[in-house]
């Protein structure tokens, strides 16, 4: 029963107890007066976590984080005004990523906006397209908490389903926007108020497969891009069933849940720079799942071999930036029925096989004989290093290209997380949290740029429950600008383009609190990663000559045949 002698923390209080029985457990609350009722309401609940975070757009993206490891949307709050602005980028990575998150936004009331009062912009589809439904709520009233209750049950199946993203409540509120007392006001809510307040379960969608053509193909492959999915382990064992039947390869983004899987090919990215290679696997057919993987030799591939490509995707979304033939399906791989004989061995995979391993077998003897702070050799070795079971969130630019190309496949149930929806590096620590609070242990393999980007995602720590480790690489700049044509133009490249940061990340660590440790070689990585049970937070900078790798990937890596 919810009593109260205020309507704003009355009204606020409904807001959070429908939500808790929806599915709701974490708010993310960002000071402010006007979302004061909201902000009471969350931290009077008793079996709602609510964790006050001060930087909206860290709030943000640490919201985005959750949402990816629970499979849940989380709920953001914020008082009026650019508040709610710095929610934005967040939001978009939301949108674009699939990811379900409930936004809160307090306002002024009607006759407070377009008057100069402070701290009121106008929020009114603040977001724009960014989100699946805009609602602004009414002003608190008594006998509207029936409309309160059902616009929010609508609003939480809306960002779980049919394609699961951001919601935004604009909540006008006026004074008192604390627990003040109002006159003649106390109202109980009828015991039964909450009883059809149930949890959503999105239905199970079947859409007609081509099968008979797909059998028909005798050159097909399978590609598995990024992946949000959160039942990893039953997406990957669609995935197997659907690749044993079709006996096809599956080129498996390292973001994927598919590599490691019997028939995934982990190294796609670095066998089709190989002109030769490019010919000779040219396939018949792909079947694509959800968005292509980021290797450019991969899409540059497929433009010039122009396949039939069929894309599965739940939310029907449209994957093919190479607008080639591409047919979209709305289904998940756990959806579909595979039928039950498998087709006779394919020596199209027997081919894609043994050339994987043998540039695996390359690799391995390339990395040897490195004794330098090579970045990929560092992404190479991560999976034998680090414990099973870690989560691993990798940053965008170079970590996760270095990922795509070089992770070995391996049986060390690692999960990836990832911002890969609008590709931007903002948010990145603050999502990293995010994704290990109350979670798996997670390792952050980030840039310095991505990292100084989000400094504020520190600021989380006092409230963060479980363990992060930063694995910082410190090349001081943007390694990825180094592989772009502007890199042969200096001026302005250095200056404009690669912005290499004077800070000491020592010096960073410690204003902030957090443990710091400079890696001195490759045993003191390998002994750091190993060591068990990892500490709360930490940082491990590695640092690393951005020049010197940029050419060796281009003189070496990108060179390796098989």
């Amino acid at each position: 029963m919810i009593l109260t002698d205020n309507l704003n923390v009355l009204w606020a209080s409904v807001l959070f107890e429908t939500l808790y029985r929806l599915g709701l457990r974490t708010v993310v609350v960002c000071p402010g007066s006007r979302s004061g009722p909201l902000a009471i309401a969350a931290a009077a609940h008793s079996r709602l976590e609510a964790l006050p975070i001060l930087d909206e757009r860290s709030a943000a993206f640490f919201a985005l984080g959750l949402a990816q490891q629970q499979g849940r949307p989380a709920a953001l709050v914020c008082t009026s005004g650019t508040a709610a602005a710095n929610f934005y980028p967040a939001i978009i990575e939301a949108s674009l990523s699939h990811l379900p998150l409930i936004v809160l936004t307090a306002d002024r009331p009607p006759e407070l906006r377009f008057c100069q009062a402070g701290q009121a912009i106008d929020q009114v589809h603040l977001y724009g397209h960014a989100v699946r439904q805009y609602r602004e709520l009414s002003l608190p009233e008594f006998t509207l908490l029936p409309y309160l209750r059902q616009t929010l049950c609508h609003s939480w199946q809306t960002a779980l389903w049919p394609d699961p993203g951001p919601v935004h409540l604009n909540i006008p509120l006026r004074d008192p926007l604390d627990l003040r007392p109002e006159a003649n006001f106390q109202r109980t809510l009828p015991e039964n108020f909450f009883d059809q307040v149930q949890p959503f379960v999105p239905p199970r969608v079947v859409a007609p497969l081509p099968w008979q053509r797909w059998q028909e193909i005798q050159r097909g492959l399978m590609i598995a891009g990024p992946s949000h999915t959160v039942n990893p382990v039953a997406e990957a064992a669609a995935i197997d069933r659907l690749s044993r039947f079709l006996r096809w390869p599956v080129l498996a983004d390292a973001l994927s849940s598919a590599r490691g899987l019997p028939y995934s090919i982990a190294h796609y990215d670095l066998l089709l720079r190989d002109a030769r290679l490019r010919e000779h696997l040219r396939p018949e057919g792909v079947i694509q799942l959800g968005p292509l993987p980021t290797s450019k030799a991969l899409r540059e591939w497929l433009t010039a071999c122009d396949p039939p490509i069929w894309c599965l995707d739940p939310t029907g979304d449209n994957n093919n930036p190479l607008h080639g033939r591409c047919q979209t399906l709305a289904i998940a791989p756990q959806d579909m029925d595979c039928p039950p004989d498998p087709l006779p061995p394919n020596p199209y995979l027997k081919d894609w096989q043994d050339h994987d391993q043998r540039l695996h077998e390359r690799l391995r003897r390339t990395f040897e004989t490195i004794d330098w702070f090579c970045e990929a050799k560092l992404i190479y070795h991560l999976p034998e290093w680090l414990p099973p079971q870690t989560a691993i969130f990798v940053a965008s630019s170079m970590p996760v290209r270095d990922v795509e190309s070089v992770w070995p496949a391996c049986d060390r149930s690692h999960r990836f997380y990832f911002n890969r929806g609008a590709n931007g590096i903002d948010g990145t620590l603050s999502s990293a949290l995010g994704v290990a609070h109350r979670g798996q242990p997670t390792l952050l393999i980030t840039g310095d740029l991505a990292c100084l980007h989000d400094t504020n995602g520190w600021l989380i720590t006092p409230q963060f429950q479980g363990c992060l480790t930063v694995l910082l690489i410190n090349n001081q700049g943007g390694g990825i600008f180094e592989h772009l044509p502007i890199r042969q133009f200096d001026p302005p490249f250095e200056a404009f383009f690669a912005t290499p940061q004077q800070v000491e990340f020592r010096c960073l660590a410690a204003a902030y609190g957090i443990p710091y440790h400079c890696l001195r070689d490759w045993a003191d990585v390998e002994a750091q990663l190993r060591q068990t049970p990892w500490p709360k937070i930490r940082l491990l900078e590695f640092r690393s000559d951005r020049q010197r790798n940029a050419q060796w990937r281009q003189q070496v890596l990108a060179q390796l045949r098989v």
